[in-house]
């Protein structure tokens, strides 16, 4: 199985955030982008389970996207 994970950067509170159209249910926040993949690949089994997607392994295409303002002294 294949599944798609979006990791956002969620500016005003700091913090990772994790979603897939793929995996229903998944979402969890995290200070750190690799805390979060950690996390996020610890309940991909859990979410397999819980969905009744039955396949022996998932390859996770983590996609992140972080927007951050530099200002710049002209």
């Amino acid at each position: 199985m294949n599944c798609k994970v979006k990791l956002l950067w969620d500016n005003e509170a700091a913090v990772w955030g994790a979603t897939s159209d793929d995996l229903p249910g998944l979402a969890l926040e995290s200070g750190s982008c690799d805390a979060l993949i950690e996390r996020v690949k610890y309940i991909v089994p859990e979410l397999m389970d819980m969905n009744g997607i039955k396949a022996d392994f998932c390859d996770v295409n983590f996609v992140s996207d972080r927007l951050d303002r530099v200002l710049v002294d002209c």
